[in-house]
């Protein structure tokens, strides 16, 4: 191969790797990601929180469009208690989640009548939405702790922040907040922070972990059930 003939192959080569790059950066992202977050904080940041059974469901589409991305799932439910937006919505008798896992839908239980913690958000329409990424897990697989925290814990520490830690150091950069270190030190994500404990203000101003208990204490600092 001569000189000339290497430089156009190598100027070649440079072209086909600059579209493929160009390609790459400009093909669509596919698929649901969801951000590891504590359950509190879902509580908090979610308009609506509650207990319902799953009692029917069926595909829907928009009457003004003929995409399949649109289709959505209505989850019918028997709504059994209400947590967090009791103003926002007095009678709920459906939940809607889009069709396709990869739009971030999330597939529920109607077959055996599942009872189910349910975190959703209210859409314009009014419409209930409920997606992959939201907190949703079967009544009894909840703690009894977790429970207990639903009806005033969760709320009284929704000044407080949670922030994730995913390597060490990890520190907390403000007073009012809480670090969650299930995933770094027991290496999964419903670990003791999770299942048994709650980020709750105390009387200084500051934020810190509280491990259920009947009562709360005055100061609950490193407080445990009996």
């Amino acid at each position: 191969m001569t000189a000339d003939n290497m430089a156009v192959h190598a100027h070649g080569c440079t072209v086909l790797l600059f579209l493929l790059l160009a390609l790459v950066r400009v093909a669509p992202v596919r698929g649901c990601t969801c951000n590891p977050t504590h359950p509190q904080q879902q509580f908090c940041d979610a308009e609506l929180v509650i207990r319902a059974k799953i009692t029917r469901e069926k595909v829907i589409s928009p009457s003004n469009s003929s995409s399949s991305h649109l289709k959505m799932i209505q989850y019918e439910i028997k709504l059994m208690k209400v947590f967090k937006g009791f103003k926002k919505v007095q009678d709920i008798r459906y939940l809607y989640t889009p069709f396709f896992s990869s739009l971030c839908g999330i597939k529920l239980d109607s077959s055996s009548k599942v009872q189910y913690l349910i975190f959703a958000n209210i859409m314009s329409d009014g419409k209930v939405v409920v997606e992959l990424c939201d907190f949703v897990e079967p009544w009894k697989q909840l703690t009894m702790t977790q429970k207990k925290n639903l009806n005033y814990r969760y709320h009284m520490g929704c000044t407080c922040k949670i922030s994730t830690c995913h390597t060490l150091p990890c520190t907390a950069n403000v007073e009012k907040e809480c670090l969650w270190t299930d995933w770094l030190l027991e290496d999964k994500l419903a670990g003791e922070q999770v299942r048994n404990s709650a980020c709750i203000r105390r009387s200084d101003g500051s934020c810190s972990w509280y491990r259920g208990a009947p009562a709360l204490e005055k100061n609950f600092l490193d407080m445990n059930d009996p």
